[in-house]
């Protein structure tokens, strides 16, 4: 049985694993802590799935912090990538859990954000709920982030009285997902003032 026979600091947080006086494996220092790793101990079957087990968290902790770096991501969304990445189900729920603990995963957070965005570039409440759902927001969520938005007639009619009261507005802002409801009233009020 292997034991551990030193473990030297290298830079960026990472541990150099010396095993029976060989250089072994580097790794990032915080899986070396979690798995108990230190000098004089033995590599016996229960340490080594230890540390494959802290090795696979830590990978999958790192690719959804990148993944975060570039956008928010819904829970849904970063687990689905973190699964095209390859990391298994158990490392990719410890992941999210302490991103989760950490704040950096936040579904109302993302889906507020998201469909403020959405509504500011001239989306109707059905498309923002059908984005959100298809970005892996709960339907509770995203009925939620939609209530604290500008009353969809609002910005419909706002978005007819820069773009004219005519039938192509009114496909237009149904094609962007506003109700028939809304476009109606945006077009036919536009349409009276005018």
């Amino acid at each position: 049985m292997a034991v551990v026979t030193a473990l030297r600091e290298r830079p960026r947080g990472r541990v150099e694993i010396e095993l029976d006086g060989a250089p072994w494996r580097l790794v990032s220092a915080d899986v070396v802590v979690r798995a108990g790793l230190a000098v004089g101990r033995s590599l016996d079957r229960e340490t080594a799935r230890s540390l494959g087990r802290e090795l696979r968290r830590s990978r999958a902790l790192g690719a959804a912090a990148r993944a975060l770096h570039h956008r928010d991501l819904s829970r849904r969304g970063l687990e689905e990538r973190l699964a095209r990445h390859g990391a298994p189900p158990g490392a990719r729920g410890d992941a999210l859990a302490a991103l989760e603990r950490a704040g950096l995963v936040d579904d109302g957070r993302f889906a507020t954000a998201r469909a403020q965005a959405l509504a500011a570039r001239g989306y109707g409440d059905a498309a923002i709920r059908f984005d959100l759902d298809r970005e892996g927001v709960p339907a509770e969520i995203a009925a939620e982030a939609v209530t604290v938005l500008e009353p969809e007639a609002e910005r419909a009619r706002r978005l007819a009285v820069g773009r004219g009261a005519c039938a192509r507005t009114a496909r237009w802002l149904s094609a962007r997902g506003f109700s028939a409801t809304s476009v109606e009233d945006a077009v036919a009020g536009f349409a009276e003032e005018t």
